[in-house]
């Protein structure tokens, strides 16, 4: 049986609309969570989805720019039991990965209850029970409060559910236009104009070679190091590549040999204003969550001039920015492409599970169980290939305990008064 909840212990049910839910609750409509909600589907195992944009997948469909396509072959970057359709091509789109999703959210007839923000979720000790509360947002009761009560609870919001944007002395000063990279469409409306781009990764790279392809004239901020590696070594992707030599050479190793391909085929970058860390590319990917650059075009840029590489910023002045060794550039907009980070410290209330930085502190393939029926997807560190094990995973260590508990007598909540009126089962 489970326990009896009466409302003199938990006064501040009694204030909002409470919905026990015969399964787990599952926060993130993006990739990760859609892998979970399919994988319990074939286990038979009801879950609902929380997602608190108005559609699955948000950060692809919201905040990427334009020019986006996936950086690993599509093999390595489908969703468990569904390819990718054959005649997409090996680097799909954005949009046809925003299509694939859909269509992955139709086949397996997943619907999240979008609008929906998670405010706090905790565990409660006492029932042995998850407590989310959330915020729906909706045109004809905005605000509405709402209480899940739940056995299981899958965080899958991501490594990349807030925008990182870093202060800089002086850029209130500096009047132009000024946006993170996640607000960034194209660089159609840069032509001719002068552009800052802070950040060398991925996303700083390309996004200043698509300004390049629309004629304006971008400078980038590469502010510490970074690895760049050619998308294809011999026809193969690098990533395939990497992923077939780690199953017969140690880690270090590995990097040694793609370190030796990078030079072999894009030459010495350093020269160009662009360090190498210390540390391989996979080692420094596995410990810090740093994605090595793989480069479609921008390094050819650069070594033409078209792209500019500065090596800092010290500050910003009304319609320029000094660099660290006294130069000045004048600028007219300002596109940060300084990341992204976890969320999951501002709504989970757990402090043993998940770092200060939102991440789990267990290491993959360790990092998607907890304690209390708490899991992780999506927090891998090794994109969508790895998120696609840890749904895996985490569907059947969760199927396996709803299936032992439903073959019990059946579970119920006896609650009296007003909570009793309040608490509706969602299955």
């Amino acid at each position: 049986m489970l326990p009896m909840v009466q409302a003199s212990d938990h006064g501040d049910f009694v204030s909002r609309r409470c919905i026990w839910v015969n399964g787990p609750v599952i926060v993130g409509a993006g990739p990760s969570g859609l892998a979970v909600g399919a994988c319990l589907k074939e286990q038979g195992v009801p879950f609902i989805i929380l997602e608190r944009a108005n559609c699955i997948a948000s950060l692809w469909q919201n905040r990427t720019y334009d020019r986006l396509k996936l950086h690993l072959p599509k093999q390595f970057c489908q969703l468990p039991n569904f390819p990718f359709p054959e005649e997409f091509p090996e680097y799909p789109t954005k949009y046809q990965f925003i299509d694939y999703l859909e269509s992955y959210a139709e086949h397996f007839d997943i619907s999240p209850c979008f609008n929906e923000t998670v405010q706090s979720a905790k565990y409660d000790e006492t029932f042995g029970l998850w407590r989310v509360q959330t915020t729906r947002e909706s045109s004809s009761n905005p605000g509405d409060q709402v209480e899940y009560i739940c056995r299981w609870l899958v965080v899958a919001t991501g490594e990349n559910a807030e925008k990182v944007v870093p202060e800089f002395e002086g850029l209130e000063e500096f009047g132009g236009d000024v946006m993170h990279a996640c607000d960034y469409k194209s660089g159609e409306s840069y032509s001719g104009k002068r552009v800052l781009v802070v950040g060398c990764g991925n996303s700083g790279m390309e996004v200043s070679l698509d300004l390049c392809n629309y004629n304006a004239e971008p400078s980038m901020v590469a502010r510490g190091p970074v690895h760049i590696l050619p998308r294809e070594v011999l026809g193969k992707s690098t990533f395939e590549v990497a992923f077939f030599l780690m199953k017969w050479l140690p880690l270090w190793l590995v990097d040694k040999i793609l370190l030796i391909l990078a030079r072999l085929s894009l030459g010495n970058v350093e020269k160009y204003g662009l360090r190498r860390p210390s540390m391989g590319p996979l080692q420094l990917k596995n410990t810090t969550g740093k994605t090595p650059v793989l480069d479609i075009g921008a390094l050819q840029k650069i070594r033409s001039g078209e792209i500019k590489v500065v090596g800092g910023i010290k500050r910003f002045y009304p319609g320029r920015v000094e660099l660290p060794n006294g130069e000045h550039l004048k600028i007219d907009s300002v596109i940060l492409a300084t990341g992204y980070r976890s969320n999951v410290p501002s709504w989970l209330k757990e402090n043993e599970f998940f770092s200060k930085d939102g991440i789990p502190k267990n290491p993959f393939p360790n990092g998607w169980k907890g304690k209390a029926g708490l899991y992780a997807v999506g927090f891998t560190r090794k994109g969508l290939s790895g998120a696609s094990l840890d749904a895996i995973s985490v569907a059947h260590d969760i199927a396996k305990s709803w299936k032992e508990e439903t073959k019990q007598k059946k579970r119920s909540i006896n609650i009296n008064g007003t909570l009793h009126r309040r608490c509706i089962s969602h299955f």
